[in-house]
């Protein structure tokens, strides 16, 4: 077969790059399969992985046949064309404005709309059934996620006004995080919420999931400047100290609180560090990024803890970890942001305040977007067919009812599935939360 030969205008140092942080980026979504599957109790362990796992699928397909080119076609002001449905004109010819391919380009950004479809899963793990789910995560990653990544960076309204966000602290942050504060509202908490302790399963798979996150994030925020480049330099390296930061703090915040330092708070200040830093990465100083690190912790923390004083069972806090800290991520910029660092514009301190004003305005703007059309959505979803199974299956846990199988071998008392489907277990022996 005859080889092809780089576009005019590709850099193959840059394509090199971006090769690399693509795959970076992908492995982030079993990465998060990993974290959010340690997070819930055994019996939800592989129904939770298998969330992120359909994101792979479902939002990769939707994404390649639509939702790009809603995305980045054209500069339309709310949404982009039908310019490049199916793939269309999307070769091997550089994307405008870099020196990398178009098809590179496209396969780049679709990573970023695989794991914010996943992150999504988080709120509703543990009781919403999974067809629905798959019909919802195609819907969103189209009706929400392509949205806001046109405001954001496909050249939308957001973008055009001045707003700045680097590595998708308003479609993949803060659309991920107050998407699950509608989801969870609308699917309703567990049946044991608020009547027992509903505690992570394995702390190990916990800390090992993020590990892999934030090593993924070093080609998340690092690719983003799409290039073997300065841009992306500032990030990878502002990507290494923003999470230390906040990781530090959260020792801090739960020694204050608890006298005890745990491990689902330090998995959960990884996560919140480079959520924080997503937005700011290219934009600001090393020196504010362990600052922004530091606060990030801080408003996110208080949510956690706020949050499990309510009735809102929003499961796996990507309210908290993601769309406070991208929120936070986005208004920093505003305020320190520094044209030494970025090429673009000043931040606040730096003599321009209109810059925070453009951040503010991104912060009202996206949450309510996402809100308003999750809640949207999962309602005329509901409307058609249930959301979620009866108590009775959430006794018995998503993995049988939904899989047919455990992520763990058991003994004796296994839950079994006949020939007929049904389940057969002694569900007082079980109890309500049980495993």
């Amino acid at each position: 077969m005859r080889a092809l030969q780089a576009a005019a205008g590709v850099d193959a140092g840059d394509t090199a790059w971006m090769l690399a942080a693509t795959a970076l980026v992908l492995l982030m979504t079993p990465a998060l399969g990993l974290f959010y599957a340690g997070l819930v109790r055994e019996k939800n362990t592989l129904n939770t992985f298998m969330m992120c796992v359909a994101a792979l699928s479902v939002a990769t397909i939707c994404f390649a046949l639509v939702g790009y080119s809603l995305a980045f076609d054209g500069d339309g002001s709310l949404v982009g064309g039908l310019g490049h449905v199916f793939l269309q004109g999307v070769g091997f010819e550089p994307r405008d404005g870099t020196t990398i391919p178009h098809l590179l380009f496209f396969a780049f950004q679709t990573t970023f709309c695989i794991i914010t479809t996943a992150l999504v899963s988080g709120a509703v793990v543990e009781r919403m059934r999974f067809g629905p789910f798959l019909i919802f995560a195609a819907l969103w990653s189209i009706l929400v996620y392509s949205v806001l990544a046109h405001w954001a960076f496909g050249g939308g309204w957001l973008q055009a006004g001045g707003t700045l966000d680097f590595a998708g602290g308003i479609p993949v942050e803060m659309g991920s995080g107050f998407s699950a504060l509608a989801a969870a509202l609308v699917v309703g908490a567990r049946k044991d919420y608020g009547r027992q302790a509903l505690l992570p399963h394995n702390a190990m798979y916990v800390l090992v999931g993020a590990g892999l996150l934030w090593f993924g994030w070093f080609g998340f925020n690092g690719g983003s400047g799409f290039g073997a480049n300065d841009a992306s330099v500032l990030a990878f390296v502002n990507t290494l100290l923003t999470p230390a930061a906040a990781l530090l703090v959260w020792f801090v915040l739960d020694l204050l609180r608890g006298r005890q330092v745990t491990a689902i708070g330090a998995a959960t200040a990884i996560i919140v560090g480079c959520v924080a830093i997503t937005p700011a990465g290219g934009f600001i100083s090393p020196g504010w990024a362990l600052v922004l690190g530091g606060l990030a912790a801080l408003p996110s923390y208080a949510v956690i803890v706020w949050r499990t004083r309510t009735r809102v069972d929003e499961t796996l806090d990507v309210l908290a970890a993601h769309g406070i800290a991208g929120l936070t991520g986005i208004v920093f910029i505003g305020v320190v942001a520094q044209m030494s660092w970025n090429g673009v514009s000043d931040g606040l301190l730096y003599g321009n305040a209109e810059q925070l004003g453009s951040q503010l305005l991104a912060v009202l703007a996206a949450p309510a977007y996402a809100f308003g059309a999750t809640y949207a959505l999962l309602r005329i979803i509901g409307a058609f067919t249930a959301l979620r199974g009866p108590d009775r299956d959430e006794a018995v846990g998503m993995d049988i009812i939904h899989h047919g199988e455990e992520a763990y071998v058991r003994g004796e008392g296994a839950i079994l599935i006949t020939p007929e489907g049904s389940v057969e277990d002694e569900l007082a022996a079980v109890g309500p939360g049980s495993r």
